[in-house]
């Protein structure tokens, strides 16, 4: 196993040893044709030269001798090749040994050995050949000392260029393997830490990668998340510990009372112990319809008339609503607004966001239903003034037997309604959301995809 930073820093230089050591060798054989082209371009100039000054000798003495340029003996010797002069008809007038310059020890070098070249040449005057010179070498390019030590030192300069880049790179690497493995392995160690129930710290790094940005808001969201499901799953326990209690305690306490012959069995006192065990028997409902909203749900999808059924469904509430003297408001704006759903369970979802609007209103107030459509969605509002919601709660009151703030607690109910709504309404791919302001009211709205028919 090995940890990002050491990945990092390996992949990075091996890459770029592998980009240096191919561009060095690309680089060594572009500068390698470019020299063996010059010296081929000084070689023809320096054929063309000589060509042209034994063409001067015919000139000035109109015949070939034996003497005829054998002053370029000398210089054809120390440059290492070879020259033979020959007449019109090719019979030898003079030529140089190529044994003489096979291992001659002066400056001139070749670049192989072992291998010997001619090229003969017309020595024309007024467009006649008037003889050949053959000039012959060991080697297609001939090298002086101080090429071959250019040509070295070219070599050397791409070689140490390669060791510096590779120094170079490899500082660098370090630096962005770092970059990149710090957030990760702080990532990494904050994970840890959630694992073992730490939610309250946060990774302060900055960083201007945007995927290492996400990833750590991510985990910092995570640890927020799991803190507040933390708190939720206290307070759980605590109401679910405090609404057993109570039922129990006061069926033991008149129990208690009436085995002592301190209050008498009568039919009014039992008909209250009853009640109390109805209300445990509703409490024990309500966590198995808990279990129940996780599991997983049996729809039957069905082209679905909006305004249909909500006007069928707040036909149930007027009454309820009259007799706590709240005006009840119904506004279809849209007509024949089609969507595809399970019609029993939006009237479940329609029924308990009624029920907690009417629920929460105080008298004289105001529950108004509307239907709109707004760019291909229609949208389901339950606006009422009722006590509200505060706004540390608005987060979790989707969430299982989340009941928000005490006095919402006067108020009887389950605390599961609004949690079973959010995952029937996921099921349909409709978003929930909701606005609210203490004692002033609050509003649900619900924004399903219409169907195009």
């Amino acid at each position: 196993m090995q940890s990002i930073r050491k990945r990092l820093n390996v992949i990075i230089v091996i890459c770029a040893i592998i980009a240096l050591v191919i561009s060095a060798f690309f680089v060594n054989i572009a500068v390698n044709k470019t020299f063996n082209n010059y010296m081929n371009d000084i070689q023809e100039k320096r054929n063309i030269r000589l060509v042209e000054y034994f063409q001067q000798i015919y000139q000035r003495d109109g015949k070939w001798t034996e003497s005829s340029g054998k002053e370029m003996l000398h210089e054809a010797y120390m440059s290492n090749y070879c020259l033979s002069l020959l007449d019109k008809n090719r019979n030898i007038i003079w030529e140089m040994d190529p044994n003489d310059i096979e291992h001659a020890d002066h400056v001139m070098l070749s670049t192989s050995e072992g291998v010997y070249t001619t090229n003969t040449l017309a020595i024309e005057i007024n467009g006649e050949a008037q003889g050949y010179l053959i000039i012959g070498q060991y080697s297609p390019i001939l090298l002086s000392e101080e090429d071959v030590n250019f040509k070295l030192t070219i070599n050397k300069s791409i070689i140490i260029s390669v060791i510096a880049a590779i120094i170079i790179i490899t500082i660098i690497s370090l630096l962005v393997a770092k970059q990149f493995s710090a957030p990760i392995k702080a990532v990494a160690d904050r994970s840890i830490q959630l694992s073992k129930g730490d939610y309250q710290a946060q990774l302060n790094i900055t960083t201007d990668i945007y995927e290492i940005k996400d990833l750590i808001d991510n985990i910092n969201d995570l640890g927020s998340k799991l803190s507040s499901q933390e708190m939720l799953r206290k307070r759980l326990v605590s109401d679910i510990s405090h609404e057993i209690r109570t039922p129990l305690n006061i069926l033991q306490n008149n129990l208690e009372a009436m085995i002592d012959g301190i209050k008498p069995v009568t039919e009014e006192g039992l008909i209250a112990l009853n009640e109390e065990v109805i209300r445990f028997g509703k409490l024990l409902n309500n966590l198995n319809s808990l279990k129940q909203v996780d599991e997983e749900v049996d729809l039957h999808f069905q082209m679905v008339d909006l305004g249909e059924l909500l006007s069928y469904v707040c036909r149930d509430f007027t009454l309820t609503a009259e007799e706590k003297e709240i005006d009840f408001q119904i506004d279809i704006q849209e007509e024949n607004l089609i969507i595809l759903g399970d019609e029993d369970k939006l009237k479940q979802v329609f029924i308990n966001l009624l029920s907690n609007s009417i629920k929460f209103t105080p008298k004289n107030g105001t529950v108004r239903v509307t239907l709109k459509e707004e760019i291909g969605f229609g949208i389901v509002e339950v606006v009422d003034t009722g006590i509200g919601i505060d706004t540390e709660d608005l987060p979790f009151i989707f969430e299982h037997l989340y009941r928000g703030d005490k006095s919402r607690h006067k108020i009887e109910g389950s605390g599961i309604g609004l949690a079973i709504v959010k995952r029937i309404l996921s099921l349909h791919s409709a978003e929930i959301k909701v606005r609210s302001e203490k004692n002033k009211g609050t509003v649900f709205a619900i924004y399903f995809k219409k169907e195009i028919i």
